[in-house]
């Protein structure tokens, strides 16, 4: 009985802290930021075909990766992209600058623990398991793929 009072007081102490946000606005930022993001990675593959009209699809949009990359690591470590974070939210992670964002962020945070216990390892505090399990998802369905093929 003196635990539900002090999960129900708990719970309105939250309610009451809790930021409150205007989700059609937060919505739509998300949704024109995220497809700025795109857009502005569509025109870094234009341009590279443009400029270099002998190279393959996949080799341009190799390079357009590594480019987005790039700007979010660059931004991130300015301290622009926290900002565009916040406005944007989910628009602004969900493309792979966000990924890019969260492997530089910790390793930006931690660099006075040095290079190796700081900038090596925190690097991939949030983004590890993201890799960790993705690896391990395509590992059981190329076995899964050539179980598959073998009948």
């Amino acid at each position: 009985m003196k635990n539900e009072k002090i999960n129900e007081a708990y719970n309105s102490y939250v309610e009451a802290r809790i930021p409150k946000t205007k989700a059609w606005p937060s919505l739509f930022n998300s949704f024109w930021v995220g497809g700025l993001i795109c857009l502005i990675g569509q025109g870094i593959n234009d341009l590279i075909i443009y400029i270099f009209p002998s190279m393959s699809q996949q080799s341009a949009w190799a390079w357009t990766l590594i480019i987005l990359i790039f700007l979010a690591s660059l931004l991130t470590g300015l301290g622009v992209y926290d900002k565009i974070g916040k406005f944007a939210g989910g628009g602004s992670i969900v493309p792979i600058t966000g990924f890019s964002n969260s492997i530089a962020s910790p390793a930006i945070e931690y660099k006075h623990e040095g290079i190796i216990y700081g900038t090596c390892v925190k690097m991939f505090s949030i983004a590890g398991p993201v890799i960790v399990t993705g690896i391990v998802a395509s590992i059981v369905v190329g076995i899964i793929y050539f179980i598959i093929g073998l009948f």
